[in-house]
């Protein structure tokens, strides 16, 4: 039925699609999540399932609404205008994601330049400390004052992390390999190169998934361990949530490219998770070296 469509869309005129019910299912499935998570937090007894049945519902709506999307592409719906669209879109979206990674590297950078200098005195002829907290210290790192969580270790840079530095950056080489084999419309390559990229994203959460486990078990560094456990777990945290999303559209992009629907001059979907998944690795480097490095 779609290709029939498709047969008599005009080529000149930009698609707009018919009305769809997609968003107002997913605002539903967002606010239900949103609920079950305030809800959860303030230790009420069916938050945490609530937030588990938003979450599945958005995870559903999302994988439908994105299926009716590449069915449009797939029958001929989109021109170039769309095209840009998309590109535009992309673009205006990892904006969106610059500033929210932007946002918990200010913090970062706030805590240790100015914050805690403060703390301890510099620039105010007196110590701060010696006046609130008798013991505290303004190093870096720091658990705050009181030492919030207790004492803890943290990880060295030249470790874990410096493997997980290698794990993503030898990724994108294989993507951009993968992406010149589709240029040249190589699929047998491009399934290889795609797949070993998918292959290190999915290493790279299990390296990570081990050095929390090693954090919280070995180190005593936690969520709660101060601002330093904070900021560790909320900038290295949402990074591997990144990364497993970045892995999921990376998998789509296989299974498309596998089904042949794209060409070398057309397939904006694989650039678009290709850049999706380098900024992940820009990210990475600013995580190595702020937080594990310096």
């Amino acid at each position: 039925m779609a290709q029939a469509h498709a047969e008599h869309h005009d080529k000149d005129i930009y698609f707009v699609p018919h009305h769809s019910k997609w968003p107002v299912y997913a605002s539903v499935a967002l606010f239900v999540a949103m609920l079950g998570v305030a809800s959860w937090m303030n230790e009420i007894s069916w938050g945490k399932p609530v937030f588990f049945v938003g979450l599945a519902g958005l995870a559903a709506i999302l994988f439908k609404w994105f299926a009716d999307v590449i069915l449009e592409s797939v029958s001929g719906y989109y021109n170039k205008q769309v095209d840009v669209s998309f590109r535009m879109g992309m673009v205006w979206f990892i904006f969106s994601e610059v500033m929210f990674f932007a946002a918990f590297f200010g913090a970062l950078f706030y805590t240790r330049q100015f914050a805690l200098p403060w703390l301890g005195g510099e620039g105010s002829g007196m110590l701060t400390n010696s006046v609130l907290w008798e013991n505290f210290s303004a190093g870096w790192p720091s658990a705050g004052p009181g030492e919030i969580g207790g004492a803890f270790q943290t990880i060295p840079a030249w470790g874990l992390p410096l493997l997980n530095t290698m794990i993503l950056l030898t990724s994108g080489v294989t993507l951009t390999i993968a992406h010149h084999a589709l240029k040249a419309n190589h699929r047998g390559q491009v399934l290889f190169w795609l797949g070993t990229t998918i292959a290190l994203g999915i290493i790279f959460a299990f390296v990570q998934g081990y050095e929390y486990i090693h954090a919280y078990r070995d180190l005593n560094l936690t969520l709660g361990s101060g601002i330093y456990g904070s900021t560790f777990f909320m900038l290295t945290g949402f990074h591997g949530a990144h990364v497993l999303l970045g892995t999921i559209m990376l998998l789509v992009m296989w299974l498309r490219v596998a089904r042949g629907h794209f060409t070398g001059e057309n397939h904006f979907a694989f650039e678009a998770a290709a850049w999706y998944w380098h900024f992940v690795d820009v990210v990475w480097l600013g995580l190595f070296l702020f937080v594990y490095v310096l």
